[in-house]
Formats: structure tokens, sequence, C-alpha cells
């Protein structure tokens, strides 16, 4: 049990192996249309110079940022540009700023900037209480 302790403190709590990718530059074109950004969500490296092209096909909409206080509005017809550099890690909101209509509050995507690590951490604790299960039941 001591072992299945360690292992678990482990994959817990110890430092991962830093991919090392060189930063790039990213253009990202991003529609929006009726309460929806297409694609939802968008994976970037940190530190990458990302280039976000808005574009609208019914309504004017806006793409918020959470995180980055960065703003985006794009008429109909029409591409917006945005270029900021990600520097901040984590999993930011994007959201509709202009309202534009009855479901505009649900008018989210998803910015990534980096792994996601928790993820990976969460699914080895679960194996090895899994593991720890299995081997107290035998007892």
């Amino acid at each position: 049990m001591v072992v299945m302790a360690a292992i678990a403190f482990l994959i817990a709590f110890a430092p991962t192996p830093v991919a090392f990718s060189a930063p790039s530059d990213r253009t990202i074109h991003i529609e929006a249309r009726s309460f929806q950004y297409t694609p939802e969500v968008i994976q970037v490296n940190p530190g990458d110079r990302v280039t976000l092209e808005l574009s609208s096909a019914d309504y004017v909409h806006g793409l918020y940022i959470d995180g980055y206080d960065l703003n985006l509005v794009a008429d109909p017809g029409q591409t917006s540009r945005l270029t900021f550099v990600a520097d901040k890690s984590g999993a930011f909101r994007l959201r509709c700023s202009v309202t534009c209509g009855a479901l505009h509050p649900f008018m989210i995507g998803k910015l990534n900037v980096g792994r996601n690590d928790l993820l990976f951490r969460a699914i080895g604790l679960a194996v090895v209480a899994g593991f720890a299960g299995l081997w107290w039941m035998r007892k």
C-alpha cells in the first residue's frame, strides 16, 4: 500500500517534463454564426503569436477572450483580425461581446494554451485508485 501511495504522490506532485516547441505564428479563422463559433475549441502553445480572424455569417458578433482582456467585433460578411502572444497558460473562455439574440449568453468557445496536465494527472490517479481498490478487495 505504501508503494501505491508513493506512486499516487508522484503522479500528483512530480513536475512534468516540458516538451519544448518553439513559438510559432498561428493564424486561426473563426466563423461566428447562429450563436456558435467554428471551431469551438482552439489549441495553441505558450509563446505562439496568434492571429485570430473572425468572420460573421449572419449578425454582428464579437469575440472576447477572458483572461487576456481582448475583444474583436465582426460585421456580417466582414473579417476582423487581432494578433496577440499566448503568454498565459491555461484554458480561457471565448464569449460573444455583442448582444446577438436570445441565445447570446450561450455563444461561447474555448482557448487552450499549453497542455492539460491536470487531466493526465487525474487519469493516472484514477488508475492507481482502481488498482488500490482491487488490491484491497483481494485481501
